[in-house]
């Protein structure tokens, strides 16, 4: 009974959310108040799972589940993923034709920046992922952009993200009224139901983390980013962040958007803010 009333009391919090993030179009930046919404955003999961380490919850599912973890630490000694670092690291530091390199792209060369991204460019008044970055940097030595998906994307990303493992994400909100709509119109998405299912990202990841579906150990929200790029044994592959939201959208049976999307940009802004002061541990591996 105890059980279902939390349920209940659950689904009933969730609606609130999803009517309240439904409603028409109009923020009001000086209510927007990002340092709250992620303290509470933390301290849901830190509350609800009282005995998972703080700096766990960016193991995803392993964090909920003790026979996981034990098995996954066990497949760390030889990392499924192992592959892709190696050939990110080759590619980073492969001159472009014109002589140049992915580290002149970037601050401090491109290593251990992980944990900034995404950001917010007040020059250009959207987010910035890591992914497009790449692209761009690739756009603007005269090479072709790669798919935002998987291959060769996922391999630069892991050889990134692990150049930062350990490092704390650090994601800031400039003082700039687009910024905080972008982070609004994050946390929207991430609230809102969406397809056949009728199943919003918090379905699944804040109302379930450590429940089952079908096979599958649902991940807590809190931390989910930083473990990306995964190798996924159901891919038999890489993915970026960018093909973690297509499949998710796919699996809930609704259209997914283009990677790179304004929305798909701005809930990955949300994410990862409210996932500041966790540790970055990608790449990471999921069944």
């Amino acid at each position: 009974m105890k059980a279902r009333s939390a349920l209940l009391l659950g689904s009933l919090s969730a609606a609130l959310v999803a009517f309240a993030l439904s409603s028409p179009r109009v923020i009001a930046a000086d209510k927007v108040d990002p340092v709250a919404d992620a303290k509470a955003f933390q301290n849901f999961f830190f509350q609800r799972f009282p005995t998972v380490k703080h700096e766990d919850f960016v193991n995803g599912p392993y964090s909920m589940n003790a026979d996981m973890k034990r098995q996954w630490q066990e497949k760390e000694e030889f990392p499924p993923y192992e592959f892709a670092l190696d050939a990110g690291k080759e590619m980073f530091s492969t001159p472009f034709r014109n002589g140049k390199t992915y580290a002149d792209c970037f601050p401090n060369g491109g290593i251990g920046i992980r944990q900034n991204y995404p950001y917010f460019d007040t020059g250009e008044g959207k987010v910035v992922t890591l992914e497009l970055a790449l692209n761009r940097c690739r756009e603007a030595n005269g090479e072709a952009p790669y798919s935002y998906v998987k291959d060769e994307m996922a391999s630069l990303t892991a050889y990134m993200a692990y150049t930062s493992r350990g490092k704390p994400m650090d994601i800031k909100i400039p003082d700039d009224p687009r910024a905080l709509e972008a982070f609004e119109n994050g946390k929207r998405y991430f609230y809102t139901r969406r397809g056949q299912l009728n199943f919003s990202c918090a379905s699944c990841h804040v109302q379930s983390p450590g429940e089952r579906i079908r096979a599958e150990i649902l991940a807590p929200a809190l931390g989910i980013l930083n473990a990306m790029p995964i190798y996924r044994s159901e891919w038999s592959g890489m993915g970026t962040i960018s093909r973690r939201f297509v499949t998710c959208n796919s699996q809930t049976r609704a259209v997914p958007l283009e990677p790179q999307s304004d929305e798909y940009r701005d809930v990955e802004y949300f994410l990862s803010y409210v996932a500041n002061g966790l540790p970055i541990s990608g790449p990471g591996a999921r069944p």
